[in-house]
């Protein structure tokens, strides 16, 4: 008679490959619904607290259409070569970013930096529209007091794509991108390559697109060895840009949060900022 009892090996493989299968439900579900909170990492601050940096600043709070109350630090000096409206990272608050601006305070620059809805103070909900609304508002506020061809664009990492949309649809006079990225679905692919991550995700923060549609001239940092953005979607970003309006600059062995540390950036800095 023929033996006609399951097979020991193709049970266990069939158990592994359910399991396995599972697991990559299980994830792919989590990476869609747990999206914003695995992007953005914001720290919040009590509506009382009170800064404190070196230099003299004004807090300000501009009110969205939405009712939204957006808390940003305008830092101040006499004589300004310009004013930079600094857009931060994923990750903290102005009490932090804050001094992090002051590095342009000290070269003699005026520096607007504001907290992204559910950061710090400011309050609201997140969407992919209301950071560009956002920020719009923040520029349309700044050039009621500067001249246009004053304002320099900086955005670094999560704030890079914010910078190159206001870029793209206004005149400022340059725009400087620390750890830029192609798309934050690039990002997403890159880190996660085996999901349907263009699928899953609701941000996609197009810098590709904005870039293409800048006309000031656009300089670009990124290390070698940044581990949240790889240098490979920066250098992505890099080619569809304009040329020869647009510089790379390769920091070898820079890293996401220390490119400031090394003489290649403070270099071209200084320059930009003379």
């Amino acid at each position: 008679m023929l033996n006609t009892a399951p097979n020991p090996l193709k049970r266990r493989i069939k158990k592994l490959v359910l399991v396995l299968l599972g697991l990559y439900l299980m994830i792919t579900t989590s990476l869609y619904f747990l999206q914003e909170k695995i992007i953005f990492l914001p720290t919040v601050l009590e509506q009382d607290f009170q800064y404190q940096f070196k230099h003299h600043f004004e807090e300000i709070n501009l009110e969205a259409n939405d009712g939204t109350k957006l808390n940003a630090l305008h830092f101040k000096i006499e004589n300004p070569k310009g004013i930079i409206l600094y857009f931060h990272g994923n990750a903290g608050d102005l009490s932090r970013w804050g001094q992090i601006a002051e590095f342009f305070v000290d070269k003699h620059y005026d520096v607007l930096i504001m907290d992204y809805r559910t950061y710090g103070k400011s309050t609201g909900k997140l969407s992919e529209e209301a950071f560009y609304s956002d920020a719009s508002m923040f520029y349309d506020y700044l050039k009621n007091g500067y001249n246009e061809n004053d304002i320099i664009l900086y955005g670094r990492s999560l704030g890079t794509a914010i910078a190159s949309y206001l870029a793209s649809k206004n005149k400022p006079k340059q725009l400087i991108l620390e750890t830029p990225y192609y798309s934050m679905v690039d990002v997403g692919k890159l880190r996660f390559p085996i999901f349907p991550v263009e699928q899953l995700m609701k941000y996609k923060f197009p810098t590709y697109q904005f870039v293409k549609e800048v006309n000031c001239e656009i300089t670009m940092f990124h290390g070698t060895n940044d581990s949240v953005v790889p240098y490979e979607s920066a250098k992505k970003l890099f080619e569809v840009a304009h040329k020869p309006q647009t510089t790379f600059i390769t920091i070898a062995g820079g890293r996401h949060n220390d490119l400031v540390n090394f003489n290649e950036y403070q270099l071209k800095i200084d320059l930009l900022l003379k």
